[in-house]
């Protein structure tokens, strides 16, 4: 992907965007630490600032940086130290008639629908639920990001039930989004899709599988503990969770 971004690092350029309502804490506000979006290098720079602690979103690479808070931490699967759980091996057997597939990041018309009816589902009145189509490619492909659709089809009827997109780099992969069929909560969908992309990592000898932000205390995030042994970044190294949680 041409020169070694660390070579120019030094005259990248950070901003801070403006405060505004904490998606995960309505009572704060939040503000974030973004990669300039119009520097043609970026592509360059993501896999590094994966591992910096950002995240993308669409074309935007941001890092939580909030006045007085840092609930959001980032973390990561070790691919090749993890090991499922009981309750993720009993997710796997109950999912055992669910095919996975591989495809460009190009949006269909049934992930579209499924896409609303998760958000309907799970985000109503979030602001989210009016995606439409142009939303959608704005959020989840962006126009140079090097995504893939990870789909999870049931066997027997060929049913789509969730999609997680997926960024590959040459030894990791970030789990961007996923949305899955919101009248099936008894499948572990959502838990499901960690599962297949970290065998996905591990088929092609990727080393992490970045999960984005964990905040401890928080219901909705509490999923991600559950994957062992998880890596926190601290702002200055990686580390395992169990070796003390960041403040």
């Amino acid at each position: 992907m041409g020169t070694d971004p660390r070579q120019d690092a030094d005259d990248l350029r950070l901003f801070h965007t403006g405060e505004h309502p904490c998606g995960y804490w309505p009572d704060r506000l939040a503000r974030d630490l973004v990669l300039d979006p119009r520097d043609p290098r970026l592509p360059h720079w993501y896999p590094l600032a994966l591992g910096w602690g950002f995240r993308r979103s669409g074309d935007i690479v941001y890092r939580p940086h909030c006045h007085g808070c840092r609930a959001c931490v980032a973390v990561r699967i070790p691919v090749e130290r993890f090991r499922p759980d009981r309750s993720q091996r009993r997710c796997l057997a109950r999912n055992a008639d669910v095919d996975t597939r591989v495809l460009p990041a190009e949006r269909t018309d049934e992930q579209l629908s499924l896409y609303r009816r998760y958000l309907a589902a799970r985000h109503p009145g979030g602001g989210m639920d009016g995606h439409g189509a142009r939303e959608f490619e704005q959020f989840l492909i962006g126009r140079w990001s090097e995504g893939r659709f990870l789909e999870l089809r049931e066997r027997a009827t060929h049913r789509l039930l969730a999609v997680a997109v997926t960024d590959l780099t040459d030894d990791a992969m970030s789990a961007v989004y996923t949305f899955y069929e919101p009248d099936m909560a008894a499948r572990g969908l959502g838990t499901l899709a960690i599962l297949q992309q970290l065998e996905w990592a591990r088929r092609e000898g990727r080393q992490h599988l970045y999960l984005g932000y964990w905040i401890g205390g928080h219901r909705k995030m509490e999923y991600k503990r559950r994957f062992h042994p998880l890596e926190t970044f601290d702002g200055r190294q990686w580390r395992d969770l169990d070796d003390g949680i960041p403040a």
